[in-house]
């Protein structure tokens, strides 16, 4: 984006932003959300940054969980590469200052604005920029690109709806996209699209999915044994990522399992901390047993709910699932990642809104690995099937891993080809 269009997009920003911040910290107070600062969004007062090394960004969890690979290969492969790493939301910034090094920084993203874009890039000179999936923001597209530095787009991702939105604009976007040096698709479908709404063919490249590279951390939760204990004879069902809506739906399941003598152990995690209260409410208007994890564990067998409201451990939690819900999905989110309960062998349903993870979940279901359904009515007769035929579960879960092994290799990849891009060699 140049030109006229750039500016037309600046003024747009500037007179939107006096009215948005107020609006924002208004509603961040009522929601009890917590974002980060809009002095640190404006880059102001940044810490000691490392220069001429890498830049990766990634707007939330599973944008950072992909940057955390990344910057763990590259580290392995280029040791004395520098690198530091932005994240939009709160719990993004989170993930990433507890799961990287203490030598990569981890600061917000800048504000898509010229100031705040020139002050970071001032403070921090990278030698090339990795945006994860697709943030493609104007601003910093532009004044990366007018520096000089390459950008690549890594684990890059089109669905359908994002492409429709974009071809919309089509005529807007201009040479946004001209900056861009390397994009590295998720598979052949994104490729194209991002071909089409005119980044140069030259440019992009299919190199996989990191996500299939999820290596399960086997070091045990600090709750696992009293979960087990309190559940007792009861399989345990994580829903995992919940949205508005869809803790209703799976409590309500596990109250039909109770009243048909079949009773769950549940281990709610929903997606943003500042809904932990508002599902805690919920199960107790259910007349469920609630456990949280951010108050101690008890392990009382008359627990029905064990709420996690923390944030990293949900990961690990599905290795005690007999079966697991991946929520946004019986909301119209996109859904969340599958792969995290597949590659401990967990059989997954999910609802029918899962466009964020639509090749995932085409491989999965046509495995027998995850199930879609529509409804409360749905997800009661697939999760009973599976409980009902432990040996059912088993072959699913079995037939999830045997996905996700399948299709490893590409953070690998990835990696490699930015290292390329960094050193100014023409990517192979």
């Amino acid at each position: 984006m140049a030109g006229g269009s750039l500016w037309l997009y600046r003024i747009l920003v500037a007179g939107l932003l006096p009215v948005a911040i107020p609006v924002l910290k208004i509603r961040d107070r009522l929601a009890g959300k917590n974002r980060p600062t809009f002095r640190a969004r404006f880059a102001r007062h940044l810490p000691d940054l490392p220069q001429g090394g890498l830049w990766l960004h990634g707007v939330s969890v599973g944008e950072v969980e992909i940057a955390r690979r990344l910057v763990r290969e590259i580290s392995s492969l280029a040791p004395e590469t520098p690198m530091l790493v932005t994240a939009t939301t709160a719990t993004g910034l989170d993930l990433a200052r507890r799961g990287l090094p203490r030598e990569v920084p981890v600061v917000p993203c800048p504000l898509d604005l010229p100031g705040a874009l020139g002050r970071f890039l001032d403070a921090s000179r990278p030698r090339a920029l990795v945006i994860v999936e697709t943030e493609l923001w104007p601003e910093m597209l532009h004044q990366t690109g007018e520096r000089g530095i390459p950008i690549a787009v890594v684990n890059g991702r089109l669905s359908d709806a994002s492409f429709r939105k974009y071809q919309r604009v089509r005529p807007l976007l201009g040479t946004l996209l001209d900056p861009l040096s390397l994009v590295l698709a998720r598979s052949p479908a994104d490729a194209e699209r991002f071909a089409a709404l005119g980044v140069k063919s030259s440019s992009v490249r299919v190199a996989g999915n990191i996500k299939y590279d999820l290596e399960p951390d086997a070091e045990p939760l600090p709750w696992a044994k009293m979960v087990q204990t309190a559940a007792g004879s009861r399989p345990i069902v994580v829903a995992g990522s919940t949205m508005d809506g869809e803790e209703a739906v799976v409590l309500e399941l596990a109250t039909r399992c109770a009243a048909a003598g079949r009773p769950i152990f549940l281990i709610l995690a929903p997606r943003h901390p500042e809904r932990f209260d508002l599902a805690a409410d919920l199960v107790k208007q259910k007349g469920l047993a609630l456990t949280r994890r951010s108050t101690g564990f008890d392990p009382k067998p008359d627990s029905d709910v064990f709420l996690l409201d923390t944030i990293g451990e949900l990961a690990r939690a599905y290795r005690s699932a007999t079966v697991a819900f991946i929520g946004g999905s019986l909301t119209p989110t996109g859904g969340h990642n599958p792969l995290e309960p597949a590659v401990w062998g967990v059989p997954v349903v999910s609802g029918p809104h899962v466009h964020n993870f639509v090749e995932v979940y085409e491989e999965m279901t046509a495995a027998g690995a995850a199930v879609i359904v529509d409804d409360v009515d749905g997800l009661t007769t697939v999760v009973n099937a599976w409980l009902d035929n432990p040996r059912a579960a088993g072959v699913a879960g079995a037939a999830g891993r045997a996905v996700v092994e399948t299709n490893r290799g590409a953070t690998a990849k990835t990696a490699a080809a930015v290292l390329e891009l960094m050193n100014g060699t023409p990517p192979s």
